[in-house]
Order: structure tokens, then sequence, then C-alpha cells
């Protein structure tokens, strides 16, 4: 029988691929709900009042070569010329060792923030690695693991230096040398938080300025090389904290801000191996002093032994942080950089401290050479001392056209002036082109006279003399099969998606596909700087308007922006958006932040960020908004509410049926309502919050729409409003910008916009139909895993027809008192299973939170089900004497082949029982590389840098 062509071709092909059961798998997963439709399903589990009437108004679903064509097109309107506009941002080698086993390797871009850190060695070592190197370079004894950007490190630098400080008042000094996107994201925090900046040159003005920190760049934005040390010194003497931005490249040559005195350093990794990607996304850095470490920001990554005494490591020091702490923790941030800090890392490893000071050399010595044949033709050139940026007298307009037109990009500073930074892809040709562009073709491009005749221009009082990066780490990988293996070897020591299901509460963990990824490492994608001009960026701009637009359909909002580089950054300018709409209505006093018991913490910390006073609202039995609290919590403070904020799905796991009801409370009481965009991957398609009545909301691109959560980052958190709201959303044209108007929160004008053709594919390949049958499945995903637990598990929270969300919480505090198994004991063994834990003890104390996304199978979910019923048996064995309270596979798990192998074995269970407590854990056994981790030590011996190798032994 012929097929016509129309029956032939399938445009939802992907959308199979995507969603993990089977049509089949479905029928059958619905019948074990005792359902014959995903309809039947969806009309159970979510309020009618919250549906919308009409399908998504999105483009037809493309296939994978159809997107991948289509995406190469908009590409091709990108224009990439060589940048050396520099700014934070530079051109750079990105080693292809690297480029192919970690920036386009699964086993690295789809693990999960490090919580469990049994399963997560290997990237955890290599964040110690690059903790070490930005310790070493800086000359500062402790570095988190990574932050999202310089001018957001910046921002948190200014607020540390407040809590640390001992001087009173609200005024921070700023460099005026420092890059003009830093000052304007500090700006912004600044305003938040109440702090009036002091924007001026710290050689004249700092001492006369009444300010509790100062924050200097060093090397200056237009290339300055000064002695800070007197500055610094007289700061110090009257209480002031110092802050320097520092570029890690220069430090090899450079005395580092730590000898120079300073408290704090920040900047970006970006320029060791890491492309521009038109913004990000790129790792910042922080560190500090050791007396500070428990008031830095950020993950930090930290060494402990493990239950057998061995090295292991973790993450220390989390009661700083936001998901403990709420609305007194130390920063928002929920997630750092952690793929880009772990490549930046790698690249120290791989050139180690030798080449990192070669490359230093080569680009120094290039602009050496730069100015000094600028100066033969008598052109003047600034500054005297420089690394590698130079500003040029000169007609601007002219130079710029005769640079484009060369194909080169140099940065604009005023009519009369350009500037320009070189960087480790330099070469010869670029500085003979260069002097040919700046002089108008009058200076001589004898570039081996110049070399013999000019001496560099770093100070000799400010030449690094100390040594950097010595341990062992960044000296044995030079050869490319050492590299090889060693990253092997630590994703080895990883669980990732590319292993096995994550099923994590309030994270989706789903699958980032192939072809979604692969646009970003395209040159035309990768190699935009972010300042570049407009003209040249025409592919981006495409690409970003149209992905704005879906996301509206999606949403029911009315404008979108892609500034913020994490969903922490999102909140933070959604609140922002809330603030200055109050503000231009004549009412600045509304500061009140209505926020639920169960809220992430992330909303009460980035409430207590933008400036708002954080009064806590009810939940009910059920797990819902308790609506006579919010009632009377709105009215007790109707004149000063500004907004709420809420998560829904509820971070319960349910859709709470009255959430109109909760948002007619909130605006008949003057506030606004932000709905947390954690949730949306139970929405897309079946409901949008702009048309239920809410009026803000960020939304992770890192988890409903398929970036990959990194290993802990990169996030995404565009916030999308409605009409009322657009006019405050983060002003895009950093760093000029009104004062009254809000200002950026990243330091780009796009956020990480190197990442955003994956969501940009995921829409595109899936369509509406696709989107909305997503939802579903992960409905039914849900739903078929609380079901099938249910006998053994009790499930926390159900909606009115007992039906869960996309995520479902069970009850183990119950199995606590019966047999003193925790939490923890299922986590941990878990891993003997090969699976990820899920969400531990949130919003909960004491149960587990498991979301399995649509993109698992039923097999997969099969397995994981099986696992968790075979540790409630396991449960019962000990309930019913069968094991101690003390000797049981749970209280000694995770089992490692040592455990296993060693000579004795001093447990009343078997190491088969212990090994492979089901038949398929056989087939493709992962071995947790470390014994449970001893987290008290960890924090009561706070070692955040490499171990010596002694340690090993």
């Amino acid at each position: 029988m012929n097929r016509t062509l129309v029956e032939l071709e399938h445009p939802d092909a992907f959308v199979a691929r995507h969603i993990g059961p089977s049509s089949a798998e479905v029928a059958d997963m619905l019948g074990t709900l005792g359902l014959d439709s995903l309809e039947a399903l969806v009309a159970q589990a979510v309020p009618e009042v919250i549906r919308r009437d009409t399908p998504m108004a999105l483009p037809p679903a493309r296939d994978e070569a159809a997107v991948l064509s289509a995406l190469r097109s908009i590409a091709a309107e990108n224009r990439v010329l060589r940048s050396f506009i520099g700014t934070g941002y530079y051109n750079c080698h990105v080693p292809p060792v690297i480029l192919r086993n970690v920036l386009e390797s699964p086993g690295w871009y789809t693990a999960y923030t490090p919580y469990q850190p049994e399963i997560s060695q290997g990237r955890l070592e290599a964040l110690l690695n690059f903790q070490t190197m930005v310790s070493d370079l800086t000359g500062l004894a402790i570095a988190n693991a990574s932050m999202l950007d310089e001018p957001t490190a910046a921002a948190e630098a200014m607020a540390l230096a407040r809590r640390i400080g001992k001087r009173p008042g609200a005024r921070f000094f700023v460099d005026r040398d420092c890059h003009p996107h830093t000052i304007a994201v500090v700006r912004t925090r600044a305003q938040a938080a109440g702090i009036e900046l002091v924007i001026d040159d710290p050689a004249t003005r700092l001492t006369d300025a009444d300010v509790f920190g100062v924050l200097l760049q060093y090397p200056g934005t237009h290339g300055a090389i000064v002695d800070y040390r007197d500055i610094v010194a007289r700061a110090r003497s009257r209480g002031v904290i110092v802050a320097m931005a520092t570029d890690l490249l220069a430090l090899c040559l450079l005395t580092p801000p730590g000898e120079l005195g300073a408290d704090i350093a920040i900047g970006s990794a970006q320029r060791f191996g890491v492309p521009p990607g038109y913004g990000g996304p790129h790792a910042g850095f922080l560190a500090t002093t050791d007396a500070h470490k428990r008031q830095m920001p950020g993950r930090l990554a930290g060494v402990t032994i493990d239950a057998r005494g061995g090295t292991a490591y973790r993450l220390a020091l989390q009661t700083r942080e936001q998901h403990i702490r709420r609305e007194k923790a130390t920063s928002n941030i929920c997630t750092a950089q952690v793929l880009l800090a772990v490549m930046a890392g790698l690249y120290a490893a791989w050139h180690g401290p030798e080449g990192l000071a070669r490359i230093a050399r080569r680009t120094h010595r290039m602009t050496v050479l730069l100015a000094a044949g600028l100066r033969r033709a008598g052109l003047a050139v600034a500054p005297a001392t420089f690394f590698d940026t130079l500003t040029i007298a000169c007609d601007a307009g002219a130079v710029h056209a005769r640079a484009r037109e060369r194909g080169y990009n140099l940065r604009e500073i005023d009519a009369r002036t350009v500037g320009l930074s070189l960087d480790e892809t330099t070469t010869r040709d670029d500085v003979a082109a260069l002097l040919a562009i700046l002089s108008d073709g009058t200076a001589a491009a004898d570039l081996d006279a110049l070399d013999a005749a000019t001496p560099d221009a770093i100070p000799a009082a400010l030449a690094r003399h100390t040594s950097f990066l010595a341990h062992p780490v960044f000296h044995q990988h030079r050869s490319e099969t050492r590299m090889l293996r060693y990253l092997r070897h630590l994703a080895g020591r990883d669980i990732a998606l590319d292993r096995s299901m994550i099923p994590l509460g309030s994270c989706t963990m789903k699958l980032n596909a192939t072809v979604e990824m692969i646009p970003v490492t395209w040159e035309a994608f990768g190699a935009l700087h972010p300042f570049a001009p407009r003209d040249q960026a025409r592919g981006y701009a495409r690409l970003i308007g149209e992905l704005e637009r879906w996301l509206c359909t999606i949403t029911g909002y009315d404008a979108v922006s892609m500034q913020p580089n994490a969903g922490s950054q999102g909140e933070f300018a959604g609140l922002l958006a809330i603030a200055a709409w109050h503000r231009a209505r004549g009412e600045p006093h509304r500061d009140v932040c209505l926020i639920p018991a169960s809220a992430h913490g992330t909303n009460p910390a980035s409430a207590a960020l933008a400036g708002m006073r954080v009064v806590v609202v009810d939940c009910d039995d059920e797990g819902n908004v308790d609506l006579p609290d919010l009632e009377a919590k709105a009215r007790a403070h109707a004149p000063q509410l500004a907004a709420l904020m809420i998560t829904y799905p509820s971070t319960h796991g349910v859709f709470e049926a009255g959430i109109r009801n909760v948002c007619e409370i909130v605006h008949r009481h003057g506030g606004q309502v932000y709905l947390d965009g954690a949730n949306l991957n139970a929405l897309v398609g079946l409901a949008a919050p702009g048309l239920f009545g809410a009026d803000v909301s960020h939304l992770n691109l890192h988890k409903t729409f398929c970036i990959p959560h990194g290993g802990g980052g990169p996030g995404v958190g565009p916030v999308a409003v409605k009409a009322h709201l657009a006019p405050f959303l983060p002003d895009a044209n950093t760093p000029a910008h009104p004062a009254s108007a809000v200002g950026p929160v990243s330091g780009a004008p796009f956020g990480s916009a190197g990442i955003l053709p994956i969501s940009w594919a995921y829409i595109a390949l899936m369509g509406a139909p696709g989107l909305t049958r997503a939802t579903q499945v992960a409905i039914l995903n849900a739903n078929y895993i609380a079901t099938r637990l249910a006998p053994h598990y009790p499930v926390l929270y159900t909606g009115p027809n007992g039906r869960v969300a996309h995520e479902c919480i069970i009850d183990v505090r119950p199995l606590k008192d019966a047999s003193g198994v925790t939490v923890d004991d299922i986590a941990k063994r878990l891993m003997d299973f090969g699976f990820h834990a899920p969400t531990m003890s949130f919003p909960v104390a004491g149960t587990l939170m498991i979301e399995p996304t649509e993109s698992e199978s039923k097999e997969e979910l099969d397995r994981f089900c099986d696992a968790m019923i075979a540790i409630r048996n396991e449960i019962r064995a000990i309930e019913t004497g069968v094991w101690t309270r003390e000797d049981n596979p749970l209280r000694h798990a995770p089992h490692t082949a040592a455990m296993l192998l060693a000579d004795a074995w001093p447990h009343a269970y078997s190491r088969e029982q212990a090994a492979y407590p089901l038949p398929w854990v056989r087939l493709d056994k992962y071995w947790p590389p470390v014994a449970r981790v001893d987290h008290v030590y960890g924090d009561r011996n706070v070692m955040c840098a490499c171990p010596p190798v002694a340690a090993y032994a």
C-alpha cells in the first residue's frame, strides 16, 4: 500500500523523543490510575478555574533538521568581528579537550548542584581546583565556587563589606575607573538596599568620604595599573573594607590584591577558556580572607572525611545560604556557574602556572608593541603603565569605521577617544592591522624592531613575585591523554542525567536534548562580545525577540526581559519592578512582602535584597496558603503592602484551587502578585500565570525550558510581567539608563545570551501541542509514582481529587520513630541503586519531594519505585528486629567497593545485599566513590582549596 508524503512526514517526532513514556506506556500508567486519558487526569488535577480557554499560539513543531537549519540562518545574521572591546569580556582559546569532554559532555552539563556529595565528587574536585586557582591568583585565603558574573560579584562584595565592616552608615565608595556595567549593577543593588554610592577618584576623594567600603578596579577599565597600597592602608586604618575588581590573567604578572591589603577580590574567569557568548554564561568569582568565610556569599566547596576516614568533598558552610537562612541569608543566590567554573579551573590545570604566565606575558607584550608603534606615529596613548588595555586619542568615528571595515571592533569611549584590550588570541597580524587602523596608515609595523627597543609597561613595584598554582593538579595534565583520562575520572565519580533519573522535586531535571545543545558552541553565537554594535547581533536580536514573544504566549504575560542570569536575579528584578511601579504611583512606602511559609528560600532572600520586609503567611493542613491568614495579614499591612510571592503549583506539589482568590485578596489591598515560575513545568499549555491573576514571574529556563543545570549552574531566569509593569523591567541598554529607571541586574545587556538558543530550540521542536503533552505527561508521571509508592510511604499532600501536580511529597517521619531511619539514610541508600536522591526535607522537614519530569520512561519510573519499595522493605526488617537500628544497609549507605572488598565484614546483612539490592543493579552498577560524608567535621575544619597530596594517602 502506498503512503502519502504527508503521512510519512512526522514533524512531531522530536516530541516522542523528549517525552519518555510511549503511547502504550501512557495508557498503562493511566490504567494504574483508573483513568482512560490524559485529559481526564488533567480534569482531576488542574482546577478548572485556571485552565486556559484557547491553545497557545506558537509556530508548528519542527523536526531536528529544520530547527538546526533555522538556527543556522539566525546565526548567519550575526556578524562576528574580532572584538578588542575588553571591559571584562575577551576572546580566548577553548582547549578542544575541554570543549569536547566538558562543555559538550552530558556527563558534565546534565548534573545537578552537588548537595549529595557522595555522588558529586568529580565536580566538587573540579570546583576545588577553581577555588584554589582564584585564591592563589588573588592572594586571598578563600574563594567561592563562582558567582554569576563580575558585576553581580561586585554587588555581592558591597553587601559583604556592609556585613563584615565596623564602620556605621550606608555609603559605599566606587572607583570611577571600574567597568561602567559594574558600576551600573552595583548602583541597582545599592538603590534597593538603601546604600548611597560615592563614585569618584579614590586617590583624591576616598580619604574625605565617610564610607563603610570601597570598590577599586585593578587594572582599571581604561587600563591603568595603580599601586593601591597607600590608599588601601589608609582606608583600612579607618575601618573601611576594601574590595578589588581584578583580572585573573593580569594577576599572573601583577602583585595580587591580597598582598596589596584588599579584604575582597572579585572578577570574572571568562577569559580562562570560556567564550564571550554575547555576555554569558561565565564564572564570576569572589575571594576574601579566612576571617570572613562564614559571611561570604555563594557556594563553597570544601574538604572533609568520609565514614572510613578518607578524603571527601562537600559543599561547606551551607547554613549561610538562602535555602536555610531565608531572609537572613548572606545572598539570594541559589546557583553558581559551576559548568563554567569547571572549565576555567581545567583551563588552568591544562596550561599550568608557566602556561598562564606565558599567555599573560604574550598578551601584555602585544599591547606594549601596539602602544609603542602608535606613540612613534605621534598618537597620544594612555595609560603609561598597563597590562592589556589602552586608550588612544583620535577621531573616534573615523577609527571605528576603518576598524569595522577591516573586521575589528574597538571600544567606544567618546568622540575623541577609542579604547582596546588585547587578549590570548591576538596575533602579529592583528597588531599590524590595529597600527594601520588607528594611525590611518602612518604607523610602521616593524614589530621585531619595536620588540627589541620597548620595555614592558608593568611597574616594577607591582610585578608579581609570589608563586601560584603549586598544587600537583596544575602540573600533571599537560598531555591530552592525561587530561582526557582526568576528565573521564572526574565524570565517573558523579551521577548525572546521562546515567539515571534525578528525581529532584522543584528542580525539573528533564532531558537536555543534544540537538538543543549543538548551537551553543557555534562561533556565530559564542564569539560575539556583549557590547558589540547591535547591528552585528541581528541574529541574536531575532532569536531573543522570538523567544520573548513565545514566552509571553506561554505565560500570558505582556513583556519579558532576558537580562537576569539566574532565577534568583529574576526574582530580584521582578520585585524591583513592583517597587518601581509603586513609586511611580506615589506609593514608595509600600515595602511589605507576604510570603507563604512553604516558599523557596530564595523568595524571602530576594525580598530582603529588594529592600522589602517579609511577613510570613501560614499554610493549612493540606499545604495550601491559609486564606483567612492571608486575608488578615493583607488587611493588617494594606497601607504598606507591596507584593505577595507565591509558587504555583505550590511547593507542596499541588494545584491550589484558591489561587484566584489569593490574587484577588492581594490586589484588593493594593499589592502585586509575584508568582514564582519554578513549577511552570506543570502549567505550560494548561494554564498561564498572567491569565489567572499574577502580575509578574521569573521563568527558570534551566528547568522548564531545557537549559541544563550544569552541576549547579548556569541558570537563566528571565522576568515576565503584565503590561503595567513593563516600563520597569531591568534596562538592557547597560550601562546608560535614567536614574529613575530600574537598572541592570547583570553585566551584559541580555544576561547569559549564549545559551538562549537551547530554549528557543526546545520550543520550536515541541510546538504548542508538544509542550502541552509534555506538561500532561509530567503530571502523569508524578501521579504514577505517587500511586505506586502510596502503599509504602504516605503521600503528604494531594489536591481535592486526590491527585498531585508534577511532583509529590512522601512522608518518612513516621519511619524515623519506628526504625530510626531518616531521610538522609534513604537518600544515601538510593545511591547503592544508582539513583540520585529526591529533594530532602523541603518544604517539610523529614520528607522527600519527588519530581520525575515528562522525560523519564515508565521503565525508569518503575526502577525508581522498585528501589524505593525495596528500601521500605529493608526498613520493615529494622522495624521487625531482623536488623538493628545501628547495623542495617541504610545506616551504612552508600557502600563503596572498598567497603565490600575489605577482609572484615562486620555487618549482619550480606555484602550482596549491600551492593546488589535488586537484580537489575548488577547490570550497570554505579560504585559511590566515597562512603558517607562527615558534614560536621567539614564545617569544624574548613578547607576550601585542593588538599595536599598526603591527604590522599
